[in-house]
């Protein structure tokens, strides 16, 4: 008869020895062949059966020991992972990771929860590109340079930073020791919690045989997801790696910064790290190939954020064509059109934020027949799955959005999608995303235009922040909020905030646009004083209400 997988979900263990007691409870059952309670703590337990067994008969068996248990899952063994023995026999794995990132650990401990051998080849130091070389220590320089340039600007205080030198060499230490340290406790620390989960270093290829191999070794698994994540794209322009440019990598692992600095880009990157050199001193000139920054967003930001960086020094040029660059001594030059004239301009350094490629080279993946789009990314379905279906991806090495909780999340999914017939989709319809500048740019859910695209018939209002107490009270009334809604319905479709704290704001509209919420919800709705998602209810007013005859507290 078929064999069965079922997954428990067990109430009252508070040990180890509390695991073992339901682990041979449930062996006692007849028909019962294999038990897995991955950690007292996980509150689940994992039962391969050689034949239908009555489920009553497990959670009497569990009673009959002390606690309580219910079913959560119930698999036929042809479509599951088979008995560990004889698992054992065929394959070294039941999920094997490629990749030591967000997305490939959360895809790690997803297998190892479920109760599944798990392995994870990484190349290079772990953690990925979020704790190393992107989110965590740019984050951290964005900070540094906004306390260093707050000091000599903020109204209620009078220093000059002019008083006193930068030390770059302190700001770029403390940098990397946050790193240092939050790649120990999230991820060298997190991997001792699951001993389940085994670490191989080393850079992994497919085989022919739908194996991986490192050197002379091969390993095989049951199923498999692709965590690779990518790296800073250099485009082909004629004379650009000769000059050798910065990437956001190394930029910020410089010895000393640079005089001037010529950014390549006009999105996310290139304005953080753009504003950030800008605060410590360095003078910056941005370069974008579209006629406006953010060109994905909200045309209102992007007229917006190039004022404000302007206002702190900032050159922008937009519609620019480089054509190419070159290198005389110290020098590097960009060569381009704007406006129909040649153009050359000059800086000691050069910062290329053109996007990322995925990390899809010598992986041998055609091998295997994954496919790839135009991009180099590794295609994929709702459910993570590539063209192979043993093989998933998640996170940069995949087109999904390249956001660490957005890798985090297809990880989970990919893994649990791996071994249960892809129940769940990837939801991104009410995905938050937040540029760091100062002010800050969030959004959430669709634009004005495309939610026009999508057929709606939209209503739109954009809320200057000088009608917000709490950017009142902090002097600094940059940026507005503008909020995207269904005219028949009332429904909020989407939600911009360029604000000083617009990261802070955005999940709360995340949640209207996640729940369907309508604009009445919002005005309806108490927000507290003086916060700046306060704002997200005075722009929800602002369609019923004119604002200037509001009183405090948007009453």
């Amino acid at each position: 008869m078929a064999k069965q997988r079922i997954e428990l979900d067990i109430l009252g263990m508070t040990c180890i020895s509390c695991a073992e007691h339901v682990k041979n409870g449930l062996l006692s059952v007849p028909g019962v062949e294999n038990v897995e309670v991955p950690g007292w703590n996980s509150g689940k337990a994992i039962v391969v059966t050689s034949e239908e067994v009555d489920v009553k008969k497990l959670s009497n068996a569990v009673a009959a020991v002390g606690y309580s248990a219910s079913v959560k899952a119930i698999h036929q063994q042809e479509t599951a992972v088979e008995t560990e023995s004889s698992a054992q026999e065929k394959v070294d794995f039941d999920l094997l990771v490629i990749g030591g990132g967000s997305g490939g650990f959360a895809a790690a401990i997803k297998g190892e929860e479920m109760g599944y051998r798990v392995g994870i080849i990484n190349g290079g130091i772990i953690g990925g590109t979020c704790v190393n070389v992107g989110c965590v220590p740019s984050k951290a320089l964005i900070r540094a340079a906004e306390a260093w340039h707050t000091v000599g600007h903020h109204p209620f205080l009078g220093v000059e930073t002019s008083q006193v030198s930068l030390d770059w060499s302190k700001v770029r230490d403390h940098k990397n020791e946050l790193v240092s340290t939050l790649r120990q406790k999230k991820y060298v620390d997190v991997l001792g919690a699951y001993p389940n989960i085994k670490l191989i270093e080393g850079y992994a290829t497919f085989a022919a045989d739908g194996s991986v191999f490192l050197g002379n070794k091969h390993y095989r698994a049951r199923r498999y997801v692709i965590a690779t994540g990518a790296q800073p794209r250099i485009l082909p322009i004629p004379g650009l790696i000769e000059a050798q440019p910065l990437t956001s990598t190394t930029l910020m692992d410089l010895d000393v910064l640079p005089k001037s600095l010529i950014i390549m880009g006009g999105r996310a990157i290139a304005l953080e790290l753009g504003q950030t050199m800008a605060r410590l001193g360095v003078k910056v000139l941005i370069l974008q190939r579209s006629a406006r920054l953010v060109p994905d967003h909200e045309p209102e930001v992007g007229r917006a954020i190039k004022d404000y960086l302007e206002q702190e020094g900032i050159t922008i040029l937009t519609g620019v064509q480089v054509e190419r660059v070159s290198r005389n001594g110290d020098t590097r030059i960009v060569h381009a059109r704007l406006m129909g004239q040649t153009r050359e301009f000059e800086a000691d350094q050069i910062l290329v934020a053109l996007g990322r490629k995925p990390n899809t080279a010598g992986l041998g993946l055609d091998q295997v027949g994954v496919k790839l789009d135009n991009n180099g990314a590794i295609i994929i379905d709702e459910y993570q799955q590539t063209s192979n279906p043993t093989i998933y991806a998640s996170g940069d090495v995949t087109p999904n959005p390249e956001y660490v909780y957005v890798a985090a999340a297809s990880g989970t999914l990919a893994a649990n999608n791996a071994f249960n017939e892809n129940q769940k989709a990837l939801d991104l319809s009410a995905m938050p995303g937040v540029i760091f500048t100062d002010p800050q740019i969030a959004t959430v859910g669709l634009t004005e235009a495309q939610a026009k695209r999508e057929g709606n018939q939209v209503m739109a209002n954009v809320l200057p922040l000088e009608y917000v107490p709490r950017a009142l009270a902090a002097r600094n009334t940059r940026g507005f909020i503008k909020i995207v809604a269904d005219e028949k319905s009332g429904r909020i479709l989407g939600v911009t905030v360029l604000a000083a704290e617009a990261g802070e704001v955005i999940q709360t509209a995340t949640l209207a646009v996640k729940f369907g919420l309508k604009i009445s919800d919002i005005s309806e709705t108490l927000f507290p004083y003086l916060t700046q998602v306060e704002g997200l209810k005075i722009a929800a007013l602002s369609f019923s209400r004119d604002i200037d005859k509001l009183s405090c507290c948007a009453g």
